[in-house]
Order: C-alpha cells, then structure tokens, then sequence
C-alpha cells in the first residue's frame, strides 16, 4: 500500500480509545463522502474478532457476540457451536491474552469443521490494550491541502485525536 503507515497503538483506557476512535472515523469519514479520501484505512484491535456469513465478513469485540448474533446469516448450528466458545471467552475477560483468543478461534473454527472466525491480531503481534492502524498519508496530506472553514476544523479535531495514540 503505496503512501500508507501501519502502527500498533497503546492504550490504558478500552472504553474511552473506542470513544476517541470512533469520534476520529466519523469525522473522516464525513470527510471522506466529500472529498472522496479517508486517512484511516484500518483498524484492528486487539479483540477483533471477523465472522465469515453468507453475506460476507462482519467483525466485532469479544463480548459482543450477544448483539451481534441476529445479524450473522448463519444456521441454527453453527451460531450455537459458535456462542459456546465465544461465552467461554467472554466468562474469561479479565484475564484474557492475545494467545488464548487465538487459541479459543482456532478451537472454534475446528469444531465448525471450516474456517468461519478470524482473528488477526495474534499475527499482527497485538497484545492486551494495543490495536494496529493503517494511516493513508497522502489522503491525509491532499485533506490538509484542501480543507478550509468548517471542513478543517472537523480534520483537524479528528488529527487532534489520533496524535492523542500516536
């Protein structure tokens, strides 16, 4: 990916990285419907889990199985070999590493008898309260170049939260 940086991001706070992140993204992406560039071209936390259903990938957090289980397209079958290790997980949460969540994932995808569940952030070298990030800096440079008024001021707040993590 020409003009892109990957970095892996520490954080303390979960909950209030989530907040900022999605403040960030929402913002470029506002940005991204006008001027047709987004800076940010990925993010995976260290939770991250990717379901394969029949309409494609969807991902989400550990924990959040719960809420996302009437949106996979999946049979009966699968979704309940799938909420009983991903329960365990969720029974774990405190104590939780990196490795044990790629083990339960591989575990999982044994037990489906495919490979439906995906988890990336063991591979990336992720751990506890870490996530990795793709920052496009030509998008990021053209945005600086072009935006003025309103449209700034949203860049730059959205600027300002990102060099909060990097």
């Amino acid at each position: 990916m020409a003009g892109t940086v990957s970095k892996i991001i520490h954080f303390h706070d979960g909950e209030e990285f989530i907040d900022d992140i999605d403040f960030a993204l929402e913002r470029f992406s506002y940005l991204a419907s006008k001027y047709g560039h987004n800076p940010v071209e990925g993010i995976v936390l260290w939770d991250s889990i990717a379901v394969r259903d029949e309409e494609g990938i969807k991902l989400f957090r550990v924990g959040e199985f719960p809420y996302f289980r009437g949106t996979l397209k999946l049979d009966l079958e699968t979704l309940r070999v799938m909420e009983r290790y991903l329960d365990e997980l969720e029974s774990r949460w405190d104590e939780l590493s990196v490795e044990e969540i790629n083990y339960f994932v591989e575990m999982l995808n044994e037990a489906l008898g495919e490979e439906r569940v995906y988890y990336d952030a063991y591979s990336l070298g992720l751990d506890r309260n870490t996530a990795y990030i793709i920052i496009n800096l030509v998008a990021l440079n053209y945005l600086e170049g072009v935006l003025d008024g309103k449209d700034r001021e949203i860049f730059e707040e959205a600027v300002e939260v990102l060099l909060k993590y990097l």
